[in-house]
């Protein structure tokens, strides 16, 4: 690296094209998991909503939240009570004044069709899917999935797939426990059912999993946009060759990926023991309770691993890892 008197070293000339070229493999990727995720949000629909063994489980963890509600509720109702139109319009402007900040103007657009698509579609899919009355005494219009999950979940992606590279572990682990917050609550002051939950956080991942697909030039990550300020700073030229996803998130990442599949173990494990017994037994309903919560917390810790994980890949600049 060369360098003249009193400018210190002169960055190197990247050749044209190598550096902010969308990789193809990765929008694929994200694309694969957009059709995964809807496909979960429908098959939530057809065993939860759609049979009377589905519903029955999610029946017996409704009522099973009666278990030390009271005590519960005084935690889960100020939770809730921060869910309002004040939060989409304060988070989506955040998300979207962070996307123009980073000269992403593109990607805040998309970051609005992210919170506004999910929360259309899950009024949609609420007004579409009809609720079948498979179980006597239980009637009522269809309420998967739920609202206050996915207003939750839709700005922690936003802000997500806003937030430069080196922030958004930090960000995916926010928000993840922001919306499982959101979600359990829910659950604690039986406003929804575990598969109300879990199907608004996969509408969630749809939708997001959609916009990294449909990165472009002007939505990654560009290596001198995000690097300039250590070039004004310290005048020295920081670029170091890695992986598209960095170790840091892959660590965060795998992390969220374990603690999820503890959770949807022990949610699959609840659900076949329940399909099996009897709803006479003493714990069946506590049991389905704890299991639904299990699967909450499961199903929200990978949705947003597998969206950092794919906002890493499809933003990543060609030659730099920030």
């Amino acid at each position: 690296m060369s360098s003249m008197p009193g400018l210190g070293p002169i960055p190197p000339v990247w050749p044209t094209g190598t550096r902010n070229t969308p990789r193809v493999a990765p929008r694929v990727l994200a694309g694969l998991v957009t059709v995964l995720a809807a496909i979960g949000v429908h098959l939530m629909w057809v065993f939860f909503v759609n049979s009377a063994a589905g519903q029955r489980i999610d029946r017996a963890a409704f009522e099973g939240a009666a278990f030390e509600q009271g005590r519960l509720w005084q935690v889960a109702q100020p939770v809730l009570n921060v869910v309002s139109y004040a939060l989409v319009i304060g988070g989506a402007a955040a998300a979207v004044l962070i996307a123009i900040f980073r000269k992403r103007v593109l990607l805040a657009l998309e970051l609005l069709a992210l919170i506004g698509g999910a929360n259309l579609t899950t009024q949609l899919i609420k007004d579409w899917y009809p609720r079948p009355h498979l179980l006597p005494g239980w009637t009522g219009p269809n309420s998967l999935p739920s609202g206050h999950t996915t207003v939750a979940a839709s700005v922690s992606a936003a802000l997500l797939l806003a937030v430069p590279r080196r922030w958004r572990p930090v960000v995916a682990l926010l928000g993840a426990g922001w919306t499982i917050a959101i979600g359990l609550s829910t659950l604690v002051g039986q406003w929804h059912r575990p598969a109300d939950v879990i199907a608004a956080v996969l509408v969630v991942l749809a939708w997001g999993a959609l916009i990294c697909a449909l990165t472009s030039f002007h939505t990654m990550d560009q290596a001198e946009d995000e690097l300039r300020g250590n070039l004004v700073w310290k005048r020295r030229w920081p670029y170091r060759l890695t992986p598209t996803v960095s170790t840091t998130s892959w660590v965060v990442g795998t992390t969220m990926t374990a603690l999820a599949a503890i959770g949807l173990t022990v949610w699959i494990v609840v659900i076949w023991r329940l399909l099996l017994a009897s709803p006479d037994v003493s714990d069946y309903f506590v049991t389905a309770y704890g299991g639904g919560a299990a699967g909450v917390v499961g199903f929200t810790l990978a949705s947003f691993a597998v969206l950092l994980v794919v906002r890493q890949a499809t933003g990543a600049p060609r030659s730099v890892e920030i």
